[in-house]
């Protein structure tokens, strides 16, 4: 572990660093790298490439002068914020005058004066976000750390500088960047911060959709993103900001049988999917693939608990829990709809004969999204009986090879059928009504079921056929 003594300068790896020793202002002025790069190399992760630097002053002025000195043209002003930010070699540079801050009851916006560097620590939300490094002349790589935030990291724990109380009241969504960090670090959030989370929970009523749902995203990113989502349900706070995933705690039992706990379970899934992709829309499919299961709930007398059709139900909650979190009501909203909806077909798949004419379906329905469905399908086998799991993902891998068979003989994956509704009313010279849908559907059905090949001609044919059949002949 680092004594706070000692000097640390060869954690400052790039050159921005020197640049700013150098530059003549910095005489003038205390200038410190803070925050997530300082916690990131101490921790040994790798770079970031968005660096925090505070300056005792005017960070303003200060990023300006720098900017002109290195040759770089283009700086953001944030005034109301007191920050500016510019790139250089392909790096983020933020930077901001040490400051004190006081907050009204109704924002998480704080009144700002000027602060020395430890009043600026104090501010900050966790002890190991507070560490900061000298880039001044003289102290150039001491490390500043008045809360112990070396400890704390060594010690793997979240921590507030300040009365976690005061903290989390005076700016809520540091609740759920406590929790963000654990899952994304691998951390425990010290017990007293921990309660204090539970005391102040109401007060993330005030935070933004959207500040909740980038936090989420950031979870679900997390290499086990059940750590943060066991956090979330065991803080309370899951019940306010996510109220269908937290309904999904919980055992009932009637006559002896009880059904098994779903948060738990799409936890694991989560996890589970987690280990074989990064794709955060999948992880949100994986999160949301059960979420209909306490509307859906029934006990059945001779058959046990049931949860029909909850992959429609889900699927149809999926827009809105999108629109309520603000998360893009786009491609991507539709890509977890779709998923959510499709996801008991390759199960029930496995558990019966895999016919081609299912596989057809399986792959017309879910187009491009098939790998990423069987993905999902395969992180959903949570049985604690290994042989059974075993069992599934064999079949699985039997779905999978069937799908690339059927795939390369019939040429489905975006399948239109090959005749339009236009060119049947053109041919019979009939007007639109219910029985083109009919013949149309038909003609998919046939390639689908395998009577007719993926093909214009026989299509044809079969559609002459199927209207002969209707009563509908070629006027001539």
């Amino acid at each position: 572990m680092i004594d706070n003594s000692n000097n640390i300068s060869e954690f400052l790896t790039y050159k921005i660093f020197e640049l700013i020793r150098d530059f003549k202002e910095t005489d003038k002025t205390e200038v410190y790298v803070i925050g997530g790069y300082v916690r990131d190399k101490l921790l040994k992760r790798a770079d970031k490439k968005d660096i925090d630097i505070v300056v005792k002053g005017d960070g303003i002025e200060f990023a300006q002068k720098l900017a002109k000195h290195l040759g770089v043209k283009k700086v953001s002003i944030y005034k109301t914020y007191g920050t500016a930010m510019f790139n250089f070699e392909d790096t983020e540079l933020e930077f901001v005058g040490a400051r004190k801050e006081s907050y009204s009851p109704e924002s998480r916006n704080p009144k700002v004066e000027q602060g020395s560097i430890e009043d600026d620590q104090k501010r900050r939300d966790f002890t190991i976000n507070a560490l900061a490094i000298s880039l001044n002349k003289e102290t150039y790589g001491k490390i500043i750390d008045p809360f112990n935030g070396i400890e704390d990291l060594y010690y793997r724990t979240i921590k507030t500088p300040l009365n976690p109380d005061i903290t989390f009241s005076d700016d809520p969504l540091r609740m759920m960047r406590a929790i963000r960090f654990a899952s994304q670090l691998d951390f425990r959030i010290d017990d007293e911060c921990f309660e204090a989370i539970k005391r102040n929970k109401q007060r993330i009523e005030i935070i933004s959709a959207e500040r909740i749902h980038i936090e989420l995203n950031k979870i679900l990113l997390s290499k086990q993103p059940s750590i943060g989502l066991k956090l979330l349900f065991d803080s309370e706070l899951l019940e306010i900001i996510f109220p269908e995933l937290y309904n999904l705690a919980g055992v009932d039992t009637q006559n002896g049988i009880n059904h098994k706990d779903n948060f738990l379970h799409t936890i694991q899934v989560v996890d589970n999917l987690s280990k074989h992709s990064d794709d955060l829309w999948l992880r949100w499919a994986a999160l949301l693939h059960d979420i209909a299961k306490p509307k859906t709930k029934k006990y059945v007398e001779g058959i046990g608990w049931t949860f029909h059709a909850h992959n429609f139900v889900g699927g149809k909650m999926v827009p809105e829990i999108f629109a309520r979190l603000k998360l893009p009501l786009n491609e991507k909203m539709k890509f977890v709809k779709k998923l959510v909806d499709l996801h008991m077909r390759p199960i029930a798949l496995v558990e019966d004969v895999v016919t081609d004419s299912a596989i057809r379906r399986l792959i017309v329905d879910a187009g491009e999204d098939i790998d990423a469905l069987m993905t999902l399908c395969e992180a959903d086998i949570t049985s604690k009986n290994e042989k059974k799991v075993k069992q599934y993902l064999e079949n699985f891998k039997l779905v999978r090879q069937k799908i690339i068979e059927v795939e390369e003989r019939d040429s489905l994956r975006n399948f239109q059928p090959p005749i339009r509704g236009d060119e049947i009313i053109d041919y019979f010279n009939i007007k639109p009504s219910k029985t083109i849908g009919i013949i149309k559907n038909a003609v998919k059905d046939a390639i689908l079921d395998g009577e007719i090949p993926n093909d214009k001609e026989k299509a044809w044919e079969f559609m002459i056929k199927k209207a002969k059949s209707l009563g509908i002949e070629k006027k001539v």
